[in-house]
Order: structure tokens, then sequence, then C-alpha cells
């Protein structure tokens, strides 16, 4: 009998959208792997204004799980010749303003790239151009800079209701024993890729992140050199962002 495969899907990193003509497929795009995560159907014509509303409403409602767990760099693509992005960004600013003004928790970052994603093996050959890689920079650069600014406020807020932790041992108990330490409830995990790649004990920092995830704790993984990632290093690395409940 064979045992079973490992793939290494890593961390994530963005949402891939895929648009045609009439459906969209998300994308979870992990450091190591893609992996489809919803199909969303549009039900009706372009031309309809309702149809074409309530499909871009699905999308969205398809991207809240992903943003329930921290990412928020989401890069949209569509075939050549069709404005398929462009609709869908422009229902997000109408309608979605809170995804796309400011630099607060809720705020996100998109991108937009010109090319089909609506299969396994067209995405394999997307994600390796350097344009998609290029994007992905831009969009990662730009949500961890939202991070960074969300990190100095809450810095700025202690003494209130806001505990930042540094140390591994205290955030591993905190989230293991959620709510249970002094009333405090843990909304961020933040780590450089360089504290990950580096670390001893990659299995209890893997543990901590799985544990974090399934506890709804907002997990980041972050490139330590991007401005964030700089101002995270300057703690070692590893920052639990807590709030008393």
């Amino acid at each position: 009998m064979k045992g079973k495969r490992h793939y290494r899907r890593g961390y994530p990193v963005a949402v891939l959208i895929g648009f045609e003509d009439d459906h969209a497929i998300l994308w979870q795009v992990f450091s190591e792997v893609v992996k489809p995560q919803a199909t969303v159907k549009l039900h009706g014509s372009r031309n309809d204004e309702k149809a074409l509303y309530n499909f871009h409403e699905s999308v969205v409602d398809a991207l809240r799980p992903v943003f329930d767990e921290g990412v928020r760099s989401i890069v949209t693509a569509a075939p050549v010749r069709t404005d398929y992005s462009k609709e869908f960004l422009d229902h997000v600013r109408k309608h979605h303003a809170w995804l796309v003004q400011g630099k607060g928790v809720g705020a996100a970052v998109f991108g937009e790239l010109v090319g089909s994603a609506s299969q396994l093996s067209r995405v394999a050959e997307l994600v390796k151009t350097k344009e998609f890689q290029k994007l992905i920079n831009e969009t990662t650069s730009g949500e961890a800079d939202h991070i960074v600014d969300i990190l100095e406020k809450r810095l700025n807020e202690i003494g209130g209701d806001t505990v930042v932790l540094y140390s591994l041992k205290e955030i591993e108990h905190l989230i293991y024993n959620q709510y249970e330490r002094d009333g405090l409830k843990p909304e961020y995990l933040l780590l450089t890729d360089r504290y990950l790649a580096e670390s001893g004990e990659k299995n209890r920092i893997h543990r901590l992140l799985q544990i974090a995830k399934n506890k709804n704790v907002k997990t980041r993984i972050i490139n330590a050199e991007t401005a964030a990632g700089k101002r995270l290093s300057q703690f070692r690395g590893l920052i639990c962002l807590a709030e008393h409940k």
C-alpha cells in the first residue's frame, strides 16, 4: 500500500480571480501552489444590469472567507479585449468602497492582469510570468503597507485596549488558551517569511499558524524585504496584536 503523498502548500499570498464571459473562478495563491477556491456563475446576460450586479456581488461574497483569514491581495485576470476585470473593479469602487479606500483593517489591494485564468493549466502558466510576479509583489507590498499602518496604530494605542505580544511562548499561550488570559482576544498574528524560514522550530510555528487560523485569528506572513517586513524584523519578525474583549 502506497503512502499518502504530501504536497507543500506554503502560506497564503493572494487570490486570483479569473473572469470569463459567464463565470468567474477564484484561485488561492499560496507560496508553493495555486488551488481552486470557488466558481461563481453569471445567471443571465452581461447586458442585463441586474444579473451583472448580482454576479459581482456573488464574487465579493466568495472573497469574504479569504478576507476573514487576513488575505487582502487580489489579482483579477480576464481575456484580452474584454472589460470583465474593469467592470468588477468599478462595481467594488461603487458598492464596496471600504475595500479600496484608506488603509484600515478592511482595505484590500487590487491588481489587474490580461489573460485567461479559467483552467488550472492556464493558471499554472500565468503565475510563472514576470507580469504576474511583478503584480503580486506590488499588491502584497501594498497589503503589507496596510498592515504596518495597523501595527503602528496599535503600538500608539498601548495602554488602552490594545496589547502587542512579541514572545513566541506568550503568543502560543494566548492563542491556545484564547480569551483566558486577562480577557484578551488575539486579532492579528504577523510574521516575516525570513522568521519562518530561519526558525529552528518550524513545526511549532506551523502548528501555531494552523490553530490561529482555526480560531479565526488573522494570520499573515510578510516578505521581510518590504517596509512592513523590515518593521516586523525590528521585533524579531513575530508579533501578535490583541485587544481586550
